[in-house]
């Protein structure tokens, strides 16, 4: 059988490569191997970049690659001193600015009841979203409207057009009760359930509403409301 032959990154049409893919459709559209091909720059006679990529991320599992030292790569095949050292750079300068980096994570009622400490003893309802990403984390917390809640208020259109506009995964509704007493109106239950009907439309799972007080709150997730 004749040997098969070696694709050059510039013989790949366009929207496999990764620069051009990368630039055309965001970080999030490339594999690992796509993305540390970028930060090598060029393969080897024998393979091209991605290829090369790939044998790397096979030989060391995703745990060890970013804690690698310059003397644990630098023989592998393929990669010469200056790629050795672009692959450790990164992964430093990454682990770095990642440090002292808090994540916002909401994954309990609790932490929402804590993040909206400033609207527990307020005086009139004010509805909020937290829009996240796919990993959970907070793009940005909006309020949506402030007064007591109706269909009128709590428009789908003003809840989810931000979520589109910031690629949001999902999102979580909460608002205050001035009354003290953390249980759902029909009111509440409404909009609720037209939330989250809205979001299942658009791919945008509402996973929880929360209604906070001074002292206590209620989620719509743990009482089986939603």
């Amino acid at each position: 059988m004749p040997n098969k032959i070696k694709k050059t990154i510039k013989e790949l049409p366009k929207v496999e490569r990764p620069r051009e893919k990368l630039m055309q459709y965001g970080l999030e559209k490339l594999t690992n191997s796509e993305l540390l091909a970028i930060i090598l720059r060029s393969g080897t006679k024998e393979e091209n970049v991605v290829e090369l990529a790939s044998k790397i991320l096979k030989r060391f599992s995703a745990n060890e690659l970013p804690n690698l030292t310059f003397n644990d790569l630098k023989d592998h095949p393929g990669l010469g001193p200056a790629k050795t050292c672009e692959i450790v750079v990164c992964f430093e300068l990454g682990k770095r600015l990642l440090k002292d980096k808090k994540a916002e994570i909401y994954l309990t009622p609790k932490e929402v009841w804590e993040e909206l400490k400033d609207l527990r003893g307020h005086k009139k309802e004010h509805f909020v979203i937290f829009y996240l990403d796919s990993r959970n984390q907070k793009i940005k917390r909006e309020i949506i409207s402030v007064g007591s809640l109706n269909a009128n208020l709590v428009h789908p259109r003003e809840v989810f057009e931000p979520a589109v506009r910031n690629l949001a995964a999902q999102i979580i509704l909460a608002h205050n009760h001035p009354s003290g007493d953390p249980e759902p109106s029909e009111d509440d239950l409404e909009i609720t359930k037209r939330l989250v009907e809205s979001g299942k439309i658009l791919g945008i799972e509402v996973i929880d509403h929360i209604i906070i007080t001074k002292t206590g709150l209620m989620s719509f997730k743990e009482k089986g409301l939603i």
